[in-house]
């Protein structure tokens, strides 16, 4: 009886152990974020565009004031504010709207959404920038006609991630417009910012 008590009471101080250490916070939250070693050929802008999160902002995570790196060195990267359903939300968009645009056709279109949702003017969530109803009319036609629905491609899907990289560094593009069909005389009041493709961006 003394004995089947000792095995009962040697197993239940293993478990509280087992417990302890399994259940414990990290002591040190920082060390327990994402981090990446730098490794031959890398650069902040690879890196950026792997994990898809802003370079300034990989910069300002690592309090980085040049674009200098070194093998070996651990990087912490940051958690990306865009998660991976909205990541794919704008891939599909993307596709539907650039599909048979150069690739950076395709990072524009990405940006422009990105450009929007850092805009105090649109709104501040990734879908409701993409499905916003303006004055009656859908923002993008992909959204009226349904092919936001459709799987989008591998080329829009890197485009999404290198946009992300590229986040707050462009020339504030907040439209595009095909000028051969663009109905709206207002799209042509914006300024340009550039053309890619049969796409003209503007502000």
């Amino acid at each position: 009886m003394k004995k089947l008590k000792k095995i009962k009471m040697a197993a239940l101080a293993m478990v509280t152990t087992v417990s302890l250490f399994t259940f414990q916070p990290p002591v040190d939250a920082e060390a327990a974020r994402s981090t990446h070693t730098v490794r031959s050929g890398d650069t902040l802008w690879k890196i950026s565009n792997w994990y898809g999160v802003g370079l300034t902002t990989l910069k300002q995570a690592n309090q980085q004031s040049s674009n200098m790196i070194y093998v070996g060195q651990k990087l912490v990267i940051p958690q990306s504010t865009i998660s991976e359903s909205d990541k794919d939300l704008i891939a599909r968009l993307v596709s539907a709207e650039a599909n048979g645009e150069p690739y950076a056709g395709k990072v524009a279109v990405a940006t422009v959404i990105l450009n929007r949702l850092d805009h105090p003017d649109f709104p501040h969530t990734i879908r409701e920038v993409i499905y916003q109803i303006d004055h009656g009319h859908y923002a993008f036609t992909p959204v009226q006609n349904g092919t936001i629905h459709q799987a989008a491609d591998a080329d829009s899907k890197k485009a999404v991630y290198e946009a992300l990289a590229f986040r707050g560094q462009g020339n504030g593009s907040l439209y595009f417009y095909n000028p051969k069909t663009a109905s709206s005389s207002w799209i042509y009041s914006r300024p340009v910012t550039v053309t890619i493709g049969n796409h003209r961006f503007a502000r």
